[in-house]
């Protein structure tokens, strides 16, 4: 999960009058530099803006270094308050819990190279600072002809700008960002300081017009250079986090269902509640929660996950969320339904993250059922297991892998039930459907954005830090599959995966410890034998999804039937997991009988459980 803030450039542009026109990259820079005229070779810029955007208003500012264009970007809208920055070595943010952390997974150093890159105008040099630009034509936008090019920077990504053919400003960035496609337009120039900058700028996340966010220029100052260490990130370690009693540890027992990690808590003293811990989450508290504790939500940010769809969320401070014996201080939380009582079968109430995590080291125990979190200044490495570093996407860690044969990055998400999931441009650029022939089309999740989608194989392994794991699921997705249509990563590593060890995350030290769970969980390695994916109904379990030629269909169900009873015996909404189970453990050519309904009337039917993959 993810609040769309300011994480588009915030781009430097001057100009002092028209020049000629161009038609070729170095015409158009030339230009460019010509309207703008004289700019200090050193020094620092500071943008102040107002802010408008996510139902919220606020302030944000853009420091820059001038001759580097090392930056650091802030904003505070609501209870929100982040920070995106580089010192021209290390990209890094502050999450709106206050932590600082390095960003050096996925695409953001390739991001933050850009977004220097064009603070220090760097494609006005004779080489163009390095980067590979492209004259792609003139276009007309918002009725005016603009000239476009594609500029590939040194370390960084391709981006596209446009200037007006006329006064040649600088009117718009398009940029892929994760697996969105980020835009920055910018207009309304005026003089400031003997300098013409723009005084609105209007960021496009990704996610439609509707989200748009406005920043309006209300300060801007040129003064001394300061030193790059003031770009670089504060190493000062997250405070928000205590143990009861000054512990040193402290454990606790959780429930896995649905490979998903359940433990009670308690918000502002509340409860208790139900939270899902998620290390790819955040603090999330569900509206009715939020209601029922008299929390304000404000804003309406949108966020979106490993489904199609989008989600609106709203935000707001929490005094206090309780796990166990650990304490989370002075929050905010993202309000924003979890799961619905009928993906999981029981009630969501909350998820702890990233923010808790970032505190406190966390360890897994799959084997045991029990999770133990340890003060960071107080924890030993001793019988953790193997070590394996990681990088951070966002609050994601990403490691390195091997996935039968394919070395590449991937995400470690306790939020997802799978195995592993391959991102649909790796599928395509390995060519992993024709590679992994015998496979289901089915569904395999059910997250932000709803149902998610995959063709499943079998791959014959998955390494992970030197850890290698045979005959693993995978769910190869398909295009335009949210989160899992990022180009930046090779796959998502899940809970049902990361089963199989003792997990230990310490994000102080981006490190992860893998520790074999011997015996293995019996389940390791298996998918649904029944080809339908079931959630739970006021009387029953619904059928959501049908595989083709699966057994299900095969035994005449359809989707929108409604389940009433496995073998004879009742169903209940809180033991769905246990039901998924059955139809995933059972031995291929067990029988199952299903009484269910369809419009009202009374079915019965046996199917026979089959291997799919």
């Amino acid at each position: 999960m993810k609040a769309l803030f300011l994480q588009t450039a915030l781009v430097s542009a001057f100009a002092l009058g028209a020049a000629h026109a161009a038609d070729d990259a170095p015409g158009v820079l030339r230009a460019n530099h010509k309207a703008v005229g004289a700019v200090p070779q050193t020094g620092t810029m500071q943008f102040t803006y107002a802010y408008s955007g996510n139902g919220m208003t606020g302030a944000a500012t853009s420091v820059q270094d001038i001759a580097t264009g090392a930056y650091i970007d802030s904003e505070t809208a609501g209870p929100v308050s982040e920070a995106y920055a580089y010192d021209g070595k290390t990209p890094w943010m502050r999450d709106f819990s206050g932590a600082n952390t390095a960003q050096e997974g996925g695409d953001r150093i390739a991001v933050a190279v850009n977004e220097a890159y064009r603070n220090a105008n760097l494609w006005w040099r004779p080489d163009f600072g390095g980067a590979s630009i492209v004259y792609a034509g003139r276009e007309t936008l918002d009725g005016k002809p603009n000239d476009r090019l594609i500029v590939t920077p040194k370390n960084g990504k391709s981006f596209d700008a446009w200037f007006d053919a006329k006064t040649h400003l600088l009117t718009q960035i398009a940029e892929p960002r994760q697996f969105f496609d980020t835009r920055v337009f910018y207009s309304d120039y005026r003089r400031k300081g003997g300098t013409t900058v723009p005084h609105k700028l209007v960021l496009d996340g990704g996610t439609g017009k509707a989200n748009y966010e406005t920043l309006t220029l209300q300060k801007f100052t040129v003064s001394g250079a300061q030193p790059l260490a003031n770009y670089a990130r504060p190493t000062t370690p997250p405070t928000g986090a205590t143990i009861d009693g000054n512990a040193a540890s402290v454990t606790m027992p959780f429930r896995l269902l649905n490979n998903h990690i359940y433990v009670q808590g308690t918000v502002n003293g509340k409860g208790p509640y139900t939270f899902i811990l998620d290390t790819g989450g955040h603090n999330l508290i569900s509206p009715k929660i939020a209601k029922a504790i008299g929390l304000t939500s404000v804003g309406a940010s949108v966020g979106s996950g490993a489904g199609k769809g989008t989600v609106v969320s709203g935000f707001a401070k929490v005094e206090e969320i309780a796990i166990g014996g650990v304490r989370l201080h002075d929050q905010t939380a993202i309000v924003q339904n979890v799961y619905d009582k009928s993906i999981e079968g029981i009630p969501v109430d909350a998820m702890v993250g990233f923010e808790l995590i970032r505190r406190m080291v966390t360890r897994i125990d799959y084997g045991a059922h029990t999770l133990t979190f340890t003060d960071p200044a107080k924890f030993k490495p001793v019988d953790a297991g193997k070590p394996v570093p990681f990088k951070f996407y966002d609050h994601l860690p990403q490691v390195e892998g091997d996935a039968g044969g394919i070395a590449g990055i991937f995400d470690i998400d306790t939020g997802s039930r799978s195995e592993v999931d391959i991102t649909s441009p790796s599928v395509e650029k390995f060519k992993l459907r024709e590679k992994y022939a015998r496979g289901v089309t089915a569904v395999t999740g059910w997250g932000v954005g709803g149902p998610v989608e995959s063709y499943v194989v079998r791959l014959p392994f998955l390494t992970l830090g030197g850890q290698k794991q045979e005959s693993v699921v995978a769910a190869l997705d398909a295009p335009n599959s949210g989160s899992m249509s990022d180009p930046n990563f090779l796959g998502n590593v899940g809970s049902g995966f990361l089963k199989r060890f003792v997990v230990t995350l310490d994000y102080a030290h981006q490190t992860m410890y893998l520790k074999p769970i011997v015996p293995s969980p019996a389940d390791i390695g298996t998918f649904d034998r029944s080809g339908m994916w079931i959630n739970a109904a006021a009387d029953g379990y619904l059928v959501n999804s049908i595989s083709v030629g699966g057994p299900a269909e095969k035994g005449g169900l359809q989707k929108g039937d409604v389940i009433t009873a496995i073998d004879g015996r009742t169903v209940k909404p809180e033991a769905l997991a246990t039901a998924r189970a059955l139809l995933r453990m059972r031995p291929e050519g067990s029988k199952v009988t299903l009484d269910y309904k369809r419009g009202g009337k009374a079915k019965h039917t046996m199917i026979t459980l089959r291997d799919q993959i």
